[in-house]
């Protein structure tokens, strides 16, 4: 019932005098995309490929259906994250460039639509890998979106300039939880897994950052370049950088990945760099923005390239056993 009473006002607030109409209750309804959007698919998308690449790399042996259910469990917990965050930000998520389209503040879904649903998924994906895989993934997956919501969205990210540092951890733990899937525990090498997207977080966040920092300014997030200043946070991200290329490389030392790993992380890992130096040293005008832009969407490139690799290379081993 409140959820319905949301709906109606949430309509007459966004349709005004045409709220009535049912044309315009028409077109407030929410959809399966809606839903799907609440998920964050994109960030689902790299979700799933870290949880398989630390699943193949894992030692020992998963059954095939028993490895799908721990996919789909983790990919759901992702998706509920996302519906939790888009709830408790659907105040500023309004009144920024880069979210306002999401599906709270189109009035798509309301808020209280977004935490039932995201509270639901979180209850069902944990108990899901909890029961039918093993209870230390379930509960490396009840972290995750504990940490998320709580330590991340409701804490650290209107807080503090190293919000997206500390909270980074909420989106490193897939391949670990991937990991524990196989082999019921956690090791050295899937610590090292969660690492690598731990240090590659904030590069890639912060050049999103120095684009974006008046709309994180304007709705009072203490992002590091509206707290610290863009100087500053282009230091950070080449610091970041530097720690995360020979960090990445390391899988290639210790059985992990194999040749092709090895090659492409230092060929992606000095590309990397190159970008980050740029953004270091250009600090004025358009090319500072263009070189941001490059090494926002080459880190994108370069983490799902490095977990492809071992996701190829470990279903080839597994193949070849």
């Amino acid at each position: 019932m409140a959820a319905v009473l949301g709906r109606e006002a949430r309509t007459m607030t966004t349709a005004g005098a045409q709220a009535e109409s049912p044309e315009a209750l028409k077109l407030l309804e929410p959809s399966v995309s809606d839903f799907v959007t609440l998920m964050k698919p994109r960030v689902m998308t790299l979700v799933i490929l870290t949880a398989v690449a630390g699943m193949l790399v894992a030692p020992g042996a998963i059954h095939p259906v028993i490895g799908l259910i721990a996919i789909i469990a983790i990919s759901a917990g992702a998706g509920a994250s996302g519906a939790l965050n888009m709830w408790y930000d659907a105040d500023i998520d309004q009144n920024m460039a880069r979210t306002a389209a999401r599906p709270i503040p189109r009035g798509r879904v309301t808020p209280d639509e977004s935490l039932q649903f995201g509270g639901v998924l979180a209850v069902i994906s944990v108990m899901t890998l909890g029961v039918l895989v093993n209870w230390v993934a379930g509960a490396l997956l009840a972290l995750t979106i504990f940490y998320y919501l709580f330590i991340y969205t409701m804490w650290l990210k209107r807080l503090t300039p190293q919000n997206i540092v500390i909270g980074g951890a909420a989106g490193a733990f897939p391949p670990m939880i991937g990991w524990a899937a196989v082999t019921g525990s956690v090791s050295l090498e899937s610590i090292l897994l969660f690492l690598i997207i731990f240090m590659w977080t904030p590069p890639h966040f912060w050049a999103l950052a120095l684009l974006r920092s008046r709309d994180y300014e304007r709705v009072g997030v203490p992002m590091l370049p509206v707290v610290a200043g863009p100087a500053e946070t282009r230091k950070q991200i080449l610091l970041y950088s530097i720690a995360l290329v020979p960090l990445a490389i390391l899988p290639a030392f210790i059985g992990l990945g194999g040749i092709t790993y090895g090659v492409a992380s230092v060929v992606l890992g000095a590309i990397f760099l190159w970008f980050a130096v740029d953004v270091w040293r250009i600090t004025e005008g358009r090319e500072a923005d263009k070189a941001c832009k490059r090494l926002f969407w080459f880190s994108i490139l370069y983490l799902y390239a490095l977990f492809a690799i071992l996701v190829i290379e470990g279903a080839m081993n597994r193949l070849l056993a």
